[in-house]
């Protein structure tokens, strides 16, 4: 997975145990993604402008370390077509040390705002779209 952002882990993001809360390890994903897709000349504006915009459709976390306040992690992000309307998502969350403290899976699509349909080849649709194609391994 070579796409990638940095987050530190703040305070006000720890559970009551003093560890990060688990649904802030599906905001750090969700973070990445959109990151993913700045990065390629997608911002949000230029997506929702050309009709589509990104959904999840199903998430997966497998926390494997715990992760505290201070720490600096690695929050990856790749995005595998194949055929049909969905696409899966990859991440992981990686400790300083190189540690994977989780595991982030998922599948994805690219909604039609008008239709609130899913549209073929999403894949294909976002590298016309991109001005870098190449992050989005479309």
């Amino acid at each position: 997975m070579s796409f990638f952002v940095d987050v530190t882990v703040r305070g006000y993001e720890l559970d009551t145990q003093g560890h990060l809360n688990q649904a802030v390890y599906l905001q750090y994903a969700e973070h990445a993604r959109w990151e993913l897709l700045r990065g390629a000349g997608l911002p949000q504006e230029k997506l929702l402008a050309s009709g589509v915009g990104p959904v999840a459709l199903e998430v997966t976390v497998k926390y494997a370390k715990e992760l505290r306040g201070g720490d600096k992690v690695r929050v990856t992000c790749a995005f595998l077509y194949g055929a049909g309307k969905t696409f899966r998502i990859e991440q992981q969350i990686i400790k300083e040390d190189g540690t994977v403290a989780a595991e982030i899976t998922g599948v994805g699509g690219m909604l039609d705002l008008n239709t609130r349909r899913l549209i073929a080849d999403p894949g294909g649709h976002l590298a016309a779209l991109a001005e870098n194609p190449s992050l989005l391994g479309a």
